[in-house]
């Protein structure tokens, strides 16, 4: 394969996603310095390894190169309805040039949207595979109300949190996109796979890896740092100290981006990493208006939160002083409650029989005392009447 023929750099690039795995900063910054060109010719004559590579390791990437057929890939990518997306196309995300020499060499992408356009307001929502029941029902709602409000949920495909999120999104209606650690043509885990052909059709399924691929441990994490580049900001649902979802997020800090914890029961273990994230730099949300006040545009902020209006809010401030004023048992008399109150007696007594009309205070001889209604609502956070 020469690099100087018509396609001969996506041939070049498609080539080295077979040899470099993802996130090899060293195999990064060869292509930076030298080239993907360059880097294909050296790999296919064998000759001295370059910088930071081992006889061993170089070993490897040569006989990997050789065993690489780009053109096929291709054909079995367009067979699958997928392309290959290289950076500095029309339709590479910009925000994935911020992972330095760890940015993947190219994209394949599954679906018709454009990824680019749909990463430009997109939000990560993650957590544990083994999630519980509030993990689930969390991840899915706010990935629904995401949706709703056009906003582009990613996630990773896998069980529990990650599917949650993306079901929440196409029960919207919205957009999700799936960033899977093996060949978008090859949905993993087996029992996602009508899931994911759902989010292929219905939104995007991307990938580092080249068709039929298999996915690692190691893939997974590396897979994680895409999903934090790639969105403006990250949403950990649930997670245990250990979870690959804390790498997520941590990536989305290194970043720059938001970093987001949805707070769990204080005994639940699956809430434990998203307690330590909250306990760092991580902002607490707990609904979707708080997601999008984070990571949408000025002026898209969360309502305040606060209990019900009950009916003594709306009382003057200087009527609210002197009912609270009054003893919780007994009467008082004018000049106690006015001196209580901090204000004249005259005044005291006219907002007491303003009072008395509202059902708050009564006569008692030369006295004044809360009504029975009016203690049992200060007990119970309800207004009289």
């Amino acid at each position: 394969m020469s690099v100087d023929e018509p396609g001969g750099e996506l041939l070049a690039r498609v080539l080295l996603t077979r040899v470099i795995e993802p996130g090899d900063e060293a195999g990064g910054q060869w292509v930076r310095e030298l080239g993907v060109a360059e880097v294909v010719r050296r790999l296919g004559e064998g000759g001295a390894p370059l910088p930071g590579a081992s006889g061993t390791r170089w070993a490897g990437l040569v006989a990997r190169a050789r065993a690489a057929r780009p053109r096929r890939d291709l054909e079995a990518a367009r067979d699958a309805g997928v392309r290959f997306v290289s950076p500095g196309d029309a339709e590479w995300p910009g925000q994935l040039d911020d992972l330095g020499d760890a940015r993947p060499l190219g994209l394949w992408v599954r679906g018709r949207p454009s990824l680019r356009m749909w990463a430009l307001r997109s939000v990560a929502v993650v957590g544990a595979r083994a999630c519980t029941e509030y993990g689930a029902h969390m991840a899915a709602t706010l990935a629904a109300g995401l949706a709703e409000q056009g906003w582009v949920v990613v996630s990773g495909g896998a069980y529990g949190v990650d599917g949650a999120a993306h079901r929440g999104a196409l029960g919207a209606g919205g957009a999700t996109v799936a960033v899977l650690a093996c060949g978008v043509d090859r949905p993993y885990p087996r029992g996602h796979t009508r899931l994911i052909s759902r989010i292929a059709e219905q939104g995007l399924v991307i990938g580092e890896l080249p068709p039929g691929d298999h996915p690692t441990p190691s893939r997974f994490i590396l897979r994680n740092r895409v999903i934090a580049a790639l969105t403006r900001g990250t949403v950990v649902v649930e997670a245990a100290h250990r979870s690959g979802s804390l790498v997520t997020a941590r990536a989305a800090q290194r970043l720059g981006r938001h970093t987001m914890g949805v707070p769990g029961p204080a005994t639940s273990a699956l809430s434990a990493g998203v307690h330590d994230l909250l306990r760092g730099e991580a902002v607490l949300v707990t609904d979707v208006a708080d997601v999008v006040e984070l990571v949408g545009d000025i002026g898209e902020l969360a309502p305040d939160r606060r209990g019900p209006v009950l009916p003594r809010d709306l009382l003057e401030p200087a009527t609210r002083q002197v009912l609270a004023a009054l003893p919780g048992r007994g009467a008082a008399r004018p000049h106690e409650i006015a001196r209580s109150a901090q204000t004249a007696q005259d005044d005291a007594i006219a907002r007491l029989y303003e009072l008395r009309a509202l059902g708050y205070v009564e006569r008692h001889g030369d006295g004044w005392k809360l009504t029975r209604q009016a203690v049992m609502s200060v007990r119970d956070g309800r207004g009289p009447g």
